[in-house]
């Protein structure tokens, strides 16, 4: 007889997670799965050392190179959504072949581009193929791994590929940049590519769903338009602050947005299933990583500046300086899954935005910023945090849709990363700005080029590109106030951070304790894993003692 309130064990439950283990094909498919990550995180940051020389060769107006560096990215944030319930419409190894076979042509038509225009279309290219790609890849991750914990591991390799092709695309880049045109960055795509399509129809299988009907284009042009909208209206603002452009650009994407919605609810067969968000397991993973993502991804764009900037690091050890915090991100998402293996993903995550807000809380310290171990502690630190909640995060959201719309819930959690990060930079980089500029208004002295003037007061960057061309003796006097004013604009950006994290940590203690409780989807299956049955006797037993695996 067993004791009250002992969970009563399903005789096939261990039976069915050792049946459900994934062969030696899924985890070569895994491998396969990860080159296009790599290659996508890869053109994000392979293009900046290429600048100088693609500059010299096609002679850009500045708005036309803002646009070679910045389409990429927006395209990719604004064609997730479709590309994502494209997948599961038209089946997802489909669409990954199709987005590498156009990833692949665009490498070319970019690598041989001869003018400013021909670039641009190139890598807006680059970036619809990439949203094909982001979306198809963890959705497939989803229909290939069933084991609960095999899964977690597998969207932790997932996400730490990211990671590294972030960190390995300035230093491949300048090694072919040593040797290479500037076009020749883009080659290295194309190879792995033709790999993808070659090997993808053997080690990946086919999955889609058993009934959608037609893809609803206007709905498809209202998300690309509004994300697009949102995404280049901050970027505006925290390049250059408020004004008519920017308001204009994010009035239109809100706008563009609430009529998305609308339509949504409306449609019989919707582009986005909005009833996704009503179950807890989707919606509140997708709030905490977009908090996460908001302050991470605009304290790093700042970090660097401070290590060049204040620091006085050149670029190269400026970017050896942030390998502790990039490695530091790799074993927190690949250590997620081991303490999955022992906590609930709320206790995990919880843990882990304590730990990323005492990196943020180190950091914000009077004096911090101008410390260089103090610097790469910190963001050791909060990167160690930041990224076991992202995975946590994303496997949440994949696991608990229902397995015809992972695509679609995998385009929900990697546009609300996007967006977090756009809105993080343009906010928090507004704070800063906004300080920096308030002590420089006054600092600045008479008898300076109105030009210079207006360089010095804008941004910390601009001051010493302009102070380089004035007397050693106005430069002497004025730099320091700059630094000191940039420093003092971070060390806010950090203290939000940390009650951003604090905040977070605590919502997460409460909003989550329970979530293995709640990961039942409405077809039946248990929401953790899609393709099992949900028994709401075993589940309830379990959580009332808490041993919820």
């Amino acid at each position: 007889m067993s004791a009250p309130n002992t969970p009563v064990a399903s005789p096939t439950d261990d039976t069915a997670q050792t049946d459900n283990k994934a062969t030696r094909r899924e985890w070569i498919g895994l491998l396969v799965l990860t080159l296009p990550c790599l290659l996508i995180a890869m053109d994000m940051t392979v293009l900046h050392l290429a600048v100088p020389a693609l500059t010299a060769s096609l002679n850009p107006t500045s708005d036309q190179l803002l646009w070679i560096v910045d389409i990429y990215g927006f395209f990719i944030a604004g064609s997730l959504i479709t590309m994502g319930t494209l997948g599961d419409r038209i089946g997802r190894r489909k669409l990954l072949m199709i987005g590498g076979g156009c990833f692949g042509a665009a490498s070319v038509l970019a690598a041989f581009s001869d003018t400013p225009e021909m670039l641009i279309f190139a890598r807006g290219v680059l970036g619809i193929a990439g949203a094909t790609l982001m979306p198809s890849t963890l959705s497939l991750i989803r229909s290939m791994f069933h084991n609960d914990k095999e899964r977690s591991f597998a969207i932790a390799a997932w996400m730490t590929t990211f990671m590294v092709g972030t960190a390995a695309g300035p230093l491949l880049g300048g090694l072919v940049l040593s040797y290479f045109w500037w076009g020749a960055v883009f080659l290295l795509n194309v190879p792995v590519m033709g790999l993808l399509l070659i090997v993808a129809p053997i080690l990946l299988p086919e999955h889609k769903a058993k009934s959608f009907g037609r893809l609803d284009l206007f709905s498809a042009a209202l998300s690309l338009g509004s994300v697009l909208a949102i995404i280049y209206g901050v970027k505006v603002i925290a390049a250059y602050g408020f004004g008519s452009d920017a308001l204009s650009a994010l009035v239109f994407g809100l706008l563009g947005a609430w009529v998305f919605i609308r339509r949504q609810r409306k449609l019989a067969d919707p582009l986005l299933d909005l009833d996704l968000l009503k179950q807890k397991t989707i919606a509140l993973p997708i709030v905490i990583q977009t908090a996460v993502i908001f302050a991470g991804m605009a304290y790093f764009l700042f970090l660097s500046q401070a290590l060049q900037l204040v620091i006085g690091l050149t670029p190269i050890q400026a970017g050896l300086s942030m390998l502790p915090a990039t490695v530091a991100g790799i074993v927190g998402s690949m250590g997620a899954p081991v303490l999955m293996g022992r906590f609930k993903p709320g206790q995990v995550m919880t843990g882990a935005l304590i730990l990323t807000a005492a990196g943020f809380g180190m950091l914000s310290w009077p004096g911090s910023v101008v410390s260089l171990y103090v610097l790469v502690a910190g963001a050791t630190i909060f990167s160690l945090g930041i990224t076991p909640v992202a995975m946590i995060s994303t496997d949440m959201v994949v696991a608990s849709a229902p397995s015809d719309r992972a695509g679609s819930a995998a385009a929900m959690s990697e546009t609300s990363a996007e967006l977090g990060g756009a809105l993080g930079i343009a906010i928090l980089g507004s704070v800063g700005t906004a300080i920096y500029r308030d002590v420089m208004i006054e600092a600045v002295p008479t008898g300076i080029g109105n030009e210079a003037a207006d360089a010095i007061r804008s941004t910390l960057g601009g001051a010493v590109n302009a102070l380089h061309d004035l007397p050693a003796a106005i430069s002497s006097d004025i730099l320091p106030l700059a630094r000191a004013a940039f420093t003092d604009g971070l060390q806010v950006i950090s203290i939000i951070c940390t009650i951003l994290m604090v905040l977070s940590a605590i919502g997460t203690l409460f909003a989550l304790r329970d979530v293995h409780c709640d990961t039942n989807n409405d077809d039946g299956t248990d929401g953790v894993n899609g393709d099992t049955p949900y028994d709401p006797a075993i589940k309830q037993a379990a959580c009332a003692t808490g041993n919820v695996e």
